[in-house]
């Protein structure tokens, strides 16, 4: 469908015609204002509301996995730090239950890390008793460590002071990634000795695997130096350092936001671990944590979009169909006043033609009466008979008087045709009498116009005034558009229409229609001509005044070829119907 058949007909009104304004409204500017209001009133709280539930909904999916982050977190942490203090606790029972000297005796010690191993479920890698000089007194496990010597290491400083004593990872002697835990045993001289296990970081390990983590969440724990102490999934290996900033200290589960070195968006829960060195830390992506909201969001859109759309083509359609109709009810008002006014001029015309052709009509008689007279006196004398040019001067004169007196003779019939009345026509006549008026016009262009009327064309029952006025409509046209030695062709023939009738088709090869104007051509006000004088009512008054008549009415035209005009005259014109009624069909 080409996109002009969608601009209502209003939308090529100039804003600013000239002369006084035809049309009682700016249509263009109502139907803007209307769209405009209407728009901003029925979107705006949309809108608004699709922007609360986006905002709030988008709120919510984030409190949601931020809530759900934080409960790993301190759940995690528990775990963890149950995890130590129950086995700093077995080791304080022992070192309380056991004297100095059965600890240090290496079948004893051998069979309380047995027991240790089948009561924790593993952990437990090995157990050593360091005397206050710092060297292994006694030792049980899967490596060759006795005699070792732990006085210059911080771990047994520590213990030395605090009397117990969690460590960070590290390799130490084994090479083998494990932390200590080391509770000192005071004995009743003064002296000490300490008890140490190794624990290997398999269980904390497992315990970080089988977390149920979204958004490709990530959990390792890191000591306060920001080396890794368990394996991470995207942030390096055991006693590496971390690529993420070290969280504050905090007693708390504690969310922060962070990018990471690819520049992804990071959510990041972190708990330091009470009486440890340690820091749990669960690092997920924003993005996978958000693609169940995308979802969402991508929904919330296609709704609102949606629905603007719908609103919007509603609003377009009302506002056009309304503002559109107050148009039509305008111009269909300026079409009946320029009916009226028509009709009040031709009546006028008529009326003024009758009063000339009446006062030159008098005249006219007298003239040629005394031509006759004239002539009749030369005939009776042979000086005068004789003389052929004065005889034919006195011819000339009464030639003259009666073409005169055919005009006039028009004039009347014309003024008599403009009255409204049903009678019998022959069409080819009333073209003759129609194109009569433009001879003098056309002689002077040397315009040729022919006439042919088949002589098998019937007579018609029709209105004479207003068939004269369409034929005088069309033929002015095409006295406009040919050319000087241009062509006019009228052709009266027999309808081959159903119900019979009577064809008239005039042509010419005057310079043509365009395409694009041949639709609206006859449509009131539509002219080519509006620089030149033309009003756009000629066409569209014949088309009323055609259908009027019960005919029909088309054209077809090539530009730089010609214009035809086809009309279809019924035999019987149909009964005579209301002025509304004609301007609705015009």
């Amino acid at each position: 469908m080409p996109v002009r058949n969608l601009i209502p007909s209003f939308w090529n009104i100039p804003d600013h015609l000239p002369g006084p304004p035809r049309y009682l409204f700016n249509y263009r500017r109502i139907w803007k204002w209307s769209v405009l209001l209407t728009s901003v009133v029925a979107l705006l709280p949309l809108i608004f509301i699709t922007l609360v539930d986006y905002k709030m909904t988008e709120q919510a999916f984030e409190s949601e996995f931020r809530s759900t982050t934080a409960r790993v977190v301190a759940n995690t942490q528990r775990a963890i730090g149950f995890f130590l203090i129950e086995r700093r606790a077995a080791l304080d029972f022992i070192v309380r239950d056991n004297p100095a000297d059965d600890l240090s005796d290496p079948i004893r010690l051998a069979f309380i890390l047995d027991a240790l191993q089948k009561s924790f479920g593993g952990g437990f890698v090995d157990l050593g008793v360091i005397g206050s000089n710092g060297e292994q007194e006694a030792y049980v496990g899967d490596f060759e460590l006795y005699d070792k010597d732990y006085h210059e290491q911080p771990w047994f400083r520590q213990v030395v002071e605090r009397g117990v004593y969690v460590s960070d990872i590290f390799l130490g002697f084994r090479q083998v990634p494990h932390l200590v835990i080391a509770v000192k045993q005071t004995m009743p001289d003064g002296d000490f000795q300490i008890l140490r296990a190794s624990v290997g970081i398999a269980p904390f390990e497992d315990l970080l695997a089988n977390l149920e983590l979204g958004g490709l969440g990530d959990a390792f724990i890191i000591n306060r130096d920001g080396i890794l102490q368990t394996n991470s999934r995207y942030h390096g290996q055991v006693l590496d350092y971390l690529d993420l900033p070290i969280p504050e200290f905090s007693l708390a589960t504690e969310l922060i936001d962070a990018v990471n070195p690819d520049g992804e968006k990071l959510l990041i829960g972190y708990r330091f671990i009470q009486d440890t060195p340690f820091i749990l830390m669960i690092v997920k992506k924003k993005q996978d944590l958000m693609r169940s909201w995308h979802r969402t969001r991508l929904g919330l859109i296609l709704f609102l979009v949606i629905s603007v759309t719908l609103i919007l083509g509603v609003i377009l359609g009302t506002a056009t169909y309304m503002v559109n109709n107050m148009y039509v009810a305008d111009e269909k008002r300026l079409v009946s006043l320029h009916h009226v006014e028509y009709a009040n001029k031709m009546a006028s015309i008529g009326r003024m033609a009758a009063s000339v052709a009446h006062e030159i009509n008098n005249p006219l008689a007298i003239i040629g009466e005394k031509a006759g007279l004239i002539k009749d006196l030369f005939t009776f004398k042979k000086s005068y008979s004789a003389d052929e040019k004065l005889i034919g001067l006195v011819d000339a004169i009464s030639a003259s008087v009666k073409r005169a007196g055919r005009i006039t003779k028009r004039l009347l019939t014309f003024a008599r045709n403009l009255e409204a009345s049903v009678e019998e026509i022959n069409v080819g006549e009333v073209a003759y009498e129609v194109f009569s008026f433009i001879e003098k016009q056309a002689q002077v262009r040397e315009v040729q116009i022919s006439i042919e009327v088949s002589p098998e064309t019937a007579n018609i029952h029709s209105d004479r005034g207003k068939l004269q006025q369409i034929f005088l409509n069309i033929v002015n046209n095409a006295c406009a558009a040919v050319p000087d030695g241009g062509h006019i062709n009228v052709q009266v023939a027999p309808s081959t229409g159903p119900g019979g009738g009577v064809s008239v088709r005039i042509s010419d090869d005057g310079c043509g229609i365009p395409k694009e104007d041949l639709n609206r051509i006859f449509e009131p006000f539509f002219s080519t001509k509006t620089g030149q004088g033309g009003t756009g009512l000629g066409l569209s008054i014949t088309y009323s005044l055609v259908h009027e008549i019960g005919g029909e009415i088309a054209v077809s035209s090539e530009v730089g070829v010609g214009t035809t005009f086809e009309i279809h005259l019924p035999m019987t014109m149909p009964p005579r119907k209301g002025q509304d009624d004609a301007c609705t069909a015009g």
